[in-house]
């Protein structure tokens, strides 16, 4: 586990996996999970373009296999969830959860106030997960996200506020 995200999250549900910074050279991994996952993936261009602006980006590996990822970015006093994904293969083993926990116990390391997150109405999962966390609904961006037959889905804003 690298140093720089090992907080009390405690012990990685996958032995051995590592959690660390993203590099160019993992954005193919990357991308072939988004293209598995989702119906309208962010594309490489996406997370270079990530990786350029300077946000949060890591990956959690078991040797050359990609088990999930994050973005985020820091705005001004508050951490902002922008891409968590776990790989179909090892959803439900509470990676998703695990990395969640090792992102608020960063942010809340280095003093920030809060975490936001957006989340589609359809991803029951995730609302779960976000919830179960302590995140509470505090809003909706209206046509957020891109949908099917040239709509678009709502995202539900929500956020942790850390205690101080």
């Amino acid at each position: 586990m690298s140093a720089a995200f090992c907080f009390r999250a405690g012990v990685c549900p996958v032995s051995g996996a590592e959690l660390r910074g993203m590099r160019p050279q993992d954005i193919d991994a990357v991308h072939t999970v988004e293209l598995e996952l989702y119906p309208f993936p962010w594309t490489p261009g996406n997370f270079l373009d990530s990786l350029g602006a300077g946000y949060d980006l890591r990956v959690l590996m078991s040797g050359e296999r990609l088990l999930a990822y994050a973005v985020s970015m820091q705005i001004p006093d508050e951490l902002h969830l922008l891409n968590l994904s776990v790989a179909a293969s090892w959803q439900r083993k509470g990676l998703g959860r695990w990395m969640m926990l090792n992102l608020l116990e960063e942010a809340q390391a280095q003093g920030l106030s809060s975490m936001l997150l957006e989340v589609r109405p359809s991803n029951a999962a995730g609302q779960g997960l976000y919830r179960s966390l302590g995140f509470t609904p505090i809003g909706l961006r209206r046509r957020y996200y891109p949908s099917f037959n040239n709509t678009r889905e709502d995202a539900i804003v929500m956020r942790r506020v850390f205690d101080a």
